[in-house]
């Protein structure tokens, strides 16, 4: 069940009125619960297996690290969890990739034999619930977090249909305080909350959500013809491989963020607040700046769960902190998926952030000085970084070795030739439309602070006004069929 169909957003309205019209808050959670079980059967149904084998897990083991007396006993339970989630993920995600590494090595050496590959399909959603999983029972483990009182909380948390497919990736010490009852008196926390749809939150949550769909539907939707094009490489031409890569950006970043906003707009409307996974990424001065901004939910979980502990014995070490940060950037491609060009696109960016890391420590002034304080040196800050983060973007969509180092080089070095790029941009000038579009709103967006919730405060009437545009641009450009979120394939 996709976010951008009518089935969704039939199914969501039905979903809030039942919630509405249930008093009894025993009832409300498991209805809320039995919907979520339903949207991911209805959407993958041999995910519900997967994803009830994971919640009992970790649950049971959460319980078992915290119960446990000593350190043995507590670092058992936990390796049980870590590598039961682990390995669920590793067989699905990557056991295909592994055995054709394998099977490749054996015709290097000669073996005479190959492993057949066993074509699993992937599980939707299984890199997002298994990593928010695993931050409940890593912050268990070291005493950040107390576990959940029942089953159903903890399945609650896990399972919460917006969020589940594709993120954000959420805390457990994010999440289950707000669907705690709190109680004044004591200054902790019962039991279940009751779900109330507010008025404040229902109109800050369409707002939030209407974001989203216009993204995915009017401007992602809308370059596919752009990004997928297929252009001989003969006639690939600098400015077609720039045009084509910038589209690509923007392509996956409405399309993921779009979704984004639609959980969390859907998860405000049930009265949960959920941190917002995209910050302004093309606005980004600096490799450290950008994945503050881009993906928020997984950079930060690879910061806190990864790369902190790998330094955190020795910080003052230049050599440790370079590898962390390979080490780290490099599992982060791998998450994105089972192949060569992933681990590429996380082992340039770790090359970026380090080499970034290595000038910030050798001439630490740099970021003071004054032509960076001014905006011509603010802007050339961006530039320079968008230019690599785009470049970086080509061997995330391009496996293929050849073609990928052809569009890296003529985006490097540029060849200025227009016999086909002429030809390309005007056939292709409705989708290089949208993009220049696009540019203009996140723009407006970068300099209005807070223009979702600036747009929910306006007048009923206006407000109206403002869906109905949304709604205009993106039935009246709608390409007729309903394209699946990027991040699915995750």
């Amino acid at each position: 069940m996709l976010f951008n169909t009518i089935e969704f957003v039939v199914f969501f309205v039905v979903v809030l009125a039942i919630i509405t019209i249930i008093k009894n808050r025993k009832f409300q959670h498991l209805f809320l619960l039995f919907t979520s079980f339903f949207f991911l059967y209805y959407t993958d149904n041999y995910l519900v297996i997967l994803l009830l084998f994971t919640i009992l897990l970790h649950f049971y083991t959460g319980r078992e690290i915290y119960k446990s007396n000593t350190r043995e006993r507590k670092k058992i339970f936990f390796i049980i969890g870590i590598a039961g989630s682990l390995g669920l993920l590793g067989f699905f995600k990557y056991a295909d990739f592994t055995i054709a590494q394998f099977n490749i090595f054996g015709n290097i050496v000669d073996l005479g034999s190959e492993i057949p590959l066993m074509d699993l399909a992937l599980p939707i959603g299984i890199s997002f619930y298994t990593f928010q999983s695993l931050s409940y029972i890593i912050d268990i483990y070291r005493g950040n977090l107390t576990p959940a009182k029942t089953l159903k909380e903890y399945a609650i948390f896990v399972a919460f249909f917006p969020l589940l497919v594709a993120g954000p990736i959420l805390r457990a010490r994010q999440f289950l305080p707000q669907l705690r009852e709190k109680m004044e008196k004591f200054n902790s926390t019962g039991g279940l909350r009751q779900l109330v749809i507010q008025n404040s939150n229902l109109k800050l949550g369409i707002t939030i959500m209407a974001f989203g769909f216009f993204k995915k539907v009017f401007i992602a939707d809308n370059l596919t013809p752009l990004t997928g094009h297929e252009v001989p490489v003969p006639e690939l031409e600098s400015f077609i491989v720039i045009i084509r890569t910038i589209a690509l950006g923007i392509q996956v970043y409405c399309d993921f963020s779009g979704y984004s906003d639609i959980a969390i707009g859907a998860a405000l409307i049930f009265g949960f607040k959920i941190p917002r996974n995209f910050n302004k990424p093309f606005f980004a001065t600096s490799p450290s700046d950008f994945w503050s901004r881009w993906h928020i939910s997984l950079s930060k979980w690879v910061r806190d769960y990864l790369y902190f502990p790998l330094v955190f014995k020795n910080r003052k070490s230049s050599v440790v902190v370079y590898s962390s940060l390979m080490i780290s950037m490099l599992l982060l491609g791998l998450w994105h998926g089972a192949s060569w060009n992933f681990i590429i696109f996380g082992g340039l960016h770790g090359i970026f952030l380090a080499t970034h890391t290595i000038i910030k420590r050798k001439f630490p002034h740099t970021s003071s000085h004054p032509f960076f304080q001014k905006r011509i040196g603010k802007f050339s800050s961006i530039i320079i970084t968008q230019y690599i983060i785009f470049l970086f973007w080509i061997p995330f969509f391009i496996p293929e070795p050849n073609l990928m180092l052809v569009n890296m080089q003529k985006f490097v070095f540029l060849d200025f030739l227009t016999e086909n790029s002429i030809p390309f941009i005007i056939s292709q000038k409705y989708s290089i439309a949208i993009m220049g579009f696009f540019v203009l709103l996140h723009f407006i967006s970068y300099r209005t602070k807070n223009l979702t919730m600036r747009i929910a405060k306006l007048k009923l009437s206006y407000w109206i006004l403002f869906l109905f545009t949304c709604l205009f641009f993106i039935l009246f450009f709608y390409n007729g069929t309903p394209e699946p979120f990027i991040y699915f394939r995750f």
